[in-house]
């Protein structure tokens, strides 16, 4: 396979990780790095001497041999910067969240259909092994039942400034969520928040339940002394428990339960279930290492998008319920 030529525009938090992980993939080779300042260019430049480094992001759009465009800059210009590459016959890449809005996300999938190009998501986590063999005990029903998913995602900063908390943390879980479980029959979105030290909501909760009786919740902050990256999974025989903090033993899988029988019909005794642990291996490969070969084998056709744009659709309406929750102070209730 010929390398994808790809630029990348943003060079702020998460873009240079970007920048690392598609110049040492060899389905890519990086051709443009587009930062608005010229001293964030000239940080990465010493060490790609064969790529252009440019503050115009004209200079990507009309360069023909460019086929895809990879976006990491605030939420506010994904849009228009998608918008734009898609227009120019790129594929496109994108940060998460990919918009602010879901009429946005559709306005772009609706044009990447048109000009017959990927639109895909950095939602990393979902390409964490740790992610996927949840989703594989799940599938193979190893817990049973699947019955509620519980996250913390808590740590100090970093406070963004065009988006809140929920659309900067929670929106790893709801994608790893959507991942494991898909999100397309959600009933209800109950959210709470606070805004602190900015007028973004800098702490939230987020309860969502689903039509067949499974429930999520959700609690993301900014402002935690401690950093927490830790879910629970649980089901009608086994229990996961995923800690993204542990260097190597991310999963165990708990045989632990509650059995409820039922004496004479008139109360219920809860019998309590405790079997052994088993800490699966896990492969030691960055996610964005992963992501970045996806792409390019994407865009050649090879593979089928794992991240598209239509599941963070999904995401991004859950998101814009959970904001609508906290600012009328009620649950808000999806009609079928």
């Amino acid at each position: 396979m010929e390398p994808v030529q790809v630029g990348i525009v943003g060079l702020g938090y998460w873009g240079p990780n970007l920048l690392r992980n598609f110049a040492l993939c060899e389905q890519a080779r990086v051709r443009a790095v587009c930062d608005k300042r010229q001293e964030q260019l000239d940080t990465y430049k010493r060490w790609h001497a064969n790529t252009l480094f440019t503050t115009n992001y004209e200079d990507l759009l009309k360069d023909p041999k460019i086929e895809a465009i990879v976006i990491a800059t605030p939420v506010s210009s994904h849009f228009s910067l998608a918008k734009a590459a898609l227009e120019a016959g790129k594929h496109v890449l994108v940060e998460k969240p990919l918009v602010s809005s879901s009429q946005e996300a559709k306005e772009l999938i609706d044009l990447a259909t048109k000009q017959k190009k990927i639109l895909m998501v950095d939602q990393t986590f979902v390409y964490e092994d740790a992610v996927d063999r949840m989703k594989k005990y799940i599938d193979d029903k190893a817990i049973g039942d699947l019955l509620y998913y519980d996250s913390t995602r808590i740590n100090l900063g970093l406070i963004q400034r065009d988006t809140n908390v929920m659309w900067d943390l929670a929106i790893h879980d709801l994608s790893i969520l959507n991942h494991i479980r898909p999100v397309t029959d959600v009933t209800s979105v109950l959210a709470y928040g606070q805004s602190i030290h900015t007028k973004q909501l800098e702490m939230a909760h987020i309860h969502i339940k689903f039509q067949d009786g499974f429930s999520a919740h959700i609690h993301v902050s900014w402002l935690s002394p401690v950093k927490l990256r830790r879910t629970l999974i649980g089901g009608s025989e086994k229990m996961i428990v995923y800690d993204d903090n542990e260097p190597s033993e991310k999963i165990r899988l708990y045989d632990k339960g509650v059995t409820v029988t039922k004496e004479e019909q008139t109360f219920a005794l809860p019998i309590y279930r405790s079997g052994d642990v088993v800490i699966p291996r896990l492969n030691a490969v960055e996610p964005l290492k992963v992501l970045a070969a996806h792409f390019c084998k994407c865009v050649r056709g090879e593979e089928n998008p794992k991240t598209p744009a239509s599941n963070s659709e999904r995401i991004i309406n859950i998101l814009e319920l959970a904001d609508q929750s906290i600012q009328e102070r009620c649950e808000i209730i999806i009609k079928a």
